[in-house]
C-alpha cells in the first residue's frame, strides 16, 4: 500500500483472529462511534471525521479482513462472507468491551455487516448514522445493476478485478461527482495492491444476495427484520442522490423502515457522499450527535451504598 495517505495519522490497532489479524482505529474517548465501511474502501473512508470527533466521541473503525491494512486471511479457512465479517465485528466489540450505547455509521457493505450486528444485539445500539448503503434485501421489483450483476458473475469481469484492480479503480471515478485529488483516489485503490486484496474485493461483489440460495441471504432478511427494533432510536441519513447502485429506492426503504430519521439528500452528490459532500454531511453528523446525546440511567436509590 502507498505510503502517501493524506488526512490518515492515526494509531494502527491490531485484533488477531484465526491466522490473520484485523486492523482497526481507536482514538478518542466517550461515546463509541463505530464506523462500518463497504467494497471497495477501508476505514480511510472515514479519516475525516475520526480527526473532528475524536475530541468528543470514541471512534472506533475496523478494516475488514483482507481489507486495508487487515491481513488477507487463506481461502481454506476464510469463507469471506457476510456471515464471517459480523463475526469479526462482535469479536472486535467484545475484545474493546463495547457492550452499549454503540452508534453504529454505516456505508456500503457496512450497513448490512452493522444491521446483522444490530438484530442480534439491539439493546446495544443507541444511534444509527447511514449513508448510501442497505441493511435489508433488494426492495421490490428491484434488479442489481448491470455493472454489478456483470462483476458477480462474469468471467471476464474477475479476470479483470484480478489482473487490473478494475472494481478499485472504476469506484473512485463512477462513485464520486466531484473528482478525488489523485492523492486520495490512490489511497483507495493501493489498497487493493495485490491479487489475494484484490481477490477480497472479488468476494464481496460475489456474496452479494439475491436468492434464498445464496449465503447472504438468511442472514440479511436477519437484518430487515430487526429494523423494526430501531423505529424509535435517533437515526440520520445522509444519502448522495447520484449513486447508480444504493439509489433513491434504497433511500425509500430506509425511510419506511425508519421513518423518525432525520433525512438529508444531496443530488450532487454520488456513492462517496462522504467525499462528495464532507464538508456539509460533517456539521449534520455532529449536529445530529450532539442533539441525541445519550445520558446514562441515573442511580437508583437501590443501587446506592
Amino acid at each position: 500500500m502507498t505510503t502517501s495517505l493524506p488526512d490518515f495519522d492515526f494509531k494502527s490497532h491490531y485484533l488477531p483472529r484465526d491466522g490473520y489479524r484485523i486492523h482497526y482505529l481507536d482514538e478518542g474517548s466517550g461515546e463509541p462511534l463505530v464506523m462500518l465501511h463497504g467494497n471497495p474502501t477501508w476505514s480511510y473512508l472515514y479519516r475525516r471525521f475520526v480527526t473532528e470527533l475524536r475530541t468528543k466521541y470514541r471512534a472506533v473503525v475496523p478494516d475488514h479482513a483482507g481489507c486495508g491494512l487487515s491481513h488477507v486471511p487463506k481461502e481454506d479457512t476464510y469463507s469471506f462472507t457476510l456471515a464471517s465479517r459480523v463475526a469479526d465485528l462482535e469479536a472486535l466489540l467484545d475484545t474493546l468491551g463495547l457492550h452499549r450505547n454503540l452508534t453504529l455509521v454505516l456505508h456500503d457493505w457496512g450497513g448490512l455487516i452493522g444491521m446483522v450486528y444490530a438484530a442480534r444485539h439491539p439493546e446495544k445500539i443507541a444511534r444509527l448514522i447511514v449513508f448510501n448503503t442497505a441493511g435489508f434485501l433488494l426492495p421490490r421489483r428491484k434488479r442489481l445493476p448491470a455493472a454489478l450483476r456483470f462483476a458477480r458473475n462474469s468471467r471476464l469481469a474477475a479476470c479483470l478485478i484480478l489482473k487490473f484492480n478494475a472494481f478499485a479503480r472504476l469506484a473512485v471515478h463512477l462513485g464520486c461527482r466531484r473528482p478525488m485529488p489523485r492523492a486520495v483516489r490512490r489511497a483507495y485503490t493501493s489498497a487493493c495492491d495485490s491479487p489475494d486484496r484484490r481477490r477480497v474485493t472479488l468476494r464481496f461483489v460475489q456474496d452479494i444476495p439475491l436468492s434464498s440460495h445464496d449465503p447472504a441471504y438468511a442472514l440479511v432478511l436477519e437484518a430487515q427484520e430487526g429494523l423494526k427494533r430501531f423505529r424509535n432510536i435517533p437515526a440520520l441519513i445522509c444519502w448522495g442522490e447520484r449513486d447508480f447502485v444504493f439509489d433513491n429506492d434504497f433511500l425509500s426503504e430506509w425511510i419506511r423502515h425508519l421513518p423518525g430519521a432525520e433525512v438529508h439528500r444531496f443530488p450532487d452528490a454520488g456513492h462517496y457522499v462522504t467525499e462528495d459532500a464532507f464538508e456539509q454531511v460533517l456539521p449534520l453528523v455532529c449536529a445530529f450527535l450532539a442533539r441525541s446525546r445519550i445520558v446514562p440511567p441515573a442511580h437508583s436509590v437501590d443501587s446506592l451504598p
